[in-house]
Parts: structure tokens; sequence; C-alpha cells
């Protein structure tokens, strides 16, 4: 079957197996931010966007895909260049192991592209379904409240 859509910004066009879940070509792609995690949706640690949502790839038939846009954590910098969430995490300890780090941050980019004000209720609701074993979620909170602060008050200014 023969699917084509938008993988951090370049156009793929792809012979796919029926069944194939979209974690399994990105993990054949070389793409490692998207974690092999439970395979059920309920850890987070395969997150991308999907059309700038937040999904598991592990839940999503890469079939379903066709002619949509999709964006894992390997579109947002480099190493010379981080986004603004990498950055605050890296400033605030915020990754530890790092196994759930890119979910958390492509869930929280994805509350951001929403583009109205957030608050730590939300913050916290936009995390619930990224499973980390050891940050206690609140550097991740107190890392993503900072760029938040900071994104709202440059829009203000300009």
């Amino acid at each position: 079957m023969i699917v084509q859509f938008e993988l951090n910004g370049k156009l793929v066009k792809t012979d796919v197996k029926p069944g194939k879940t979209l974690l399994e070509f990105l993990r054949d792609q070389q793409i490692h931010s998207v974690k092999h995690g439970c395979d059920h949706g309920e850890c987070g640690a395969c997150a991308v966007l999907l059309e700038n949502r937040s999904v598991n790839a592990c839940l999503i038939l890469i079939h379903s895909v066709d002619g949509k846009k999709i964006e894992t954590l390997e579109n947002f910098s480099t190493h010379e260049h981080l986004h603004p969430l990498q950055e605050s995490f890296l400033q605030a300890g915020a990754a530890q192991c790092g196994y759930c780090t890119p979910g958390m941050l492509l869930s929280l980019e994805a509350l951001d592209r929403e583009g109205h004000p957030v608050d730590e209720a939300e913050l916290r609701d936009a995390l619930n379904g990224n499973l980390c074993r050891c940050t206690g979620y609140v550097k991740p909170i107190e890392a993503a409240q900072k760029v938040f602060q900071n994104s709202k008050k440059t829009e203000a200014l300009s």
C-alpha cells in the first residue's frame, strides 16, 4: 500500500504493509526520539505531533497518515540551537533518564500551538499521557511554565 505524508518537513512516499504502526515505521527510519514503550498508548514514549496534536504513534496505523503532517522531536532543533522547551528542560534539570522527555516536549508543544494562555492545571493535563517515573513532573512543569510565561510576554510586547 502506497502512503504519502509529510515527515519533519519532508515529503515521504512509501510502500507499507497493512497493519504496520507509525511507531514501527519511524523506528525503521532511524528516528530515535520516538521510543518503544508500552505498545498500548498508555506511556507517551512514542508521542509525535500529527497535524499539531500529540498522539501515540504505537496506536496509529501507518496507512491512516496518508496526506497528513507528522513531526517528531528531530524537527525541533539542532545540536547548536535547542527549542525553547528543550533549553528550559536542560536549565531546570527536568530530564532525568530521558525516556519520557521527547513525549513530554511534544505534548507541551502541542499545547503551546493551541495559542491561548495556559495555567499549571493545563500543563499537568497536557502531560497526563506521559508516564514518568523519575521526575515526579515538578521540574518539567516548572520548565514549561517558564517558557510559556516568556512566550506570552514576548507576544504581548509585539
